[in-house]
């Protein structure tokens, strides 16, 4: 198993933690970020706003939405042309615990296959369609509903071959259109209990999230609430 850590060569304050997971995770290897800010970067990019797929999604792509979308498919690119069958894929901002990770590392060893997109998220949320192992604390399941975020998963080539053929058009970020199983047909699986944290307010805040005005805090939270109703409608089913 490969892992890539996708990292701003310019982001000094979390160059240390991105080092430490390039350590600690099994072959471990700095990815350079696409930076979505850079229209030489994304020039390329076919993206829509939010009417690509149904439901569609009720806000505009940020910049570095986009540039995280692409950092992904880059890596399932080179998944996929350099014939790695299994890569954890994580964001320089994760800390996993040097206890239980090498747990989930067994774990995913047993079960990963090409095939397979594991999540392994830190918001501990999702509800079983399926539990495919429950053991010494970690819970490897099919989720209802697919988890936001993206800080770490278990990808295989596979799996990276039918994103990369579901994305060649974007119109919403990545963790949002990896909950629309019926559009990629990829299922997604969840590893629960593996410790994992989220470290970016220790290591320079969040390089995507951004403040909402006071003044259109409640209509964006209810255009939300409506999106995820949507989705909640569809779920895996195992």
């Amino acid at each position: 198993m490969r892992s890539f850590i996708i990292h701003m060569p310019d982001s000094t304050a979390r160059q240390a933690n991105a080092e430490r997971l390039c350590d600690d995770l099994p072959s471990g290897t700095l990815f350079d970020a696409v930076n979505g800010r850079d229209p030489a970067q994304i020039g390329a990019v076919k993206y829509h706003g939010g009417d690509l797929h149904s439901p569609n999604y009720p806000f505009a792509l940020r910049p570095a939405e986009i540039g995280v979308f692409q950092s992904h498919r880059r890596i399932w690119q080179k998944m996929v042309d350099e014939g790695i069958d299994l890569a954890l894929i994580t964001e320089d901002d994760l800390q996993i615990d040097p206890v239980l990770f090498p747990k989930a590392l067994e774990l995913l060893q047993r079960h990963a296959t090409p095939d397979h997109y594991i999540r392994l998220p830190v918001k501990q949320r999702e509800t079983p369609a399926k539990v495919l192992e429950d053991k010494d604390g970690l819970q490897l399941i099919l989720p209802r509903v697919i988890g936001l975020q993206c800080i770490c998963q278990c990808v295989g080539r596979h799996a990276a071959a039918r994103l990369l053929q579901a994305t060649k058009e974007i119109d919403r970020p990545v963790d949002t259109f990896l909950q629309m199983h019926w559009i990629t047909q990829q299922p997604v699986h969840a590893l629960l209990g593996t410790g994992n944290q989220e470290v970016a307010a220790q290591i320079g805040g969040s390089t995507i999230q951004q403040k909402t005005p006071k003044k259109g805090k409640l209509t964006r939270e209810l255009k939300r609430a409506f999106y995820r109703a949507q989705i909640t409608a569809r779920p895996q089913t195992g």
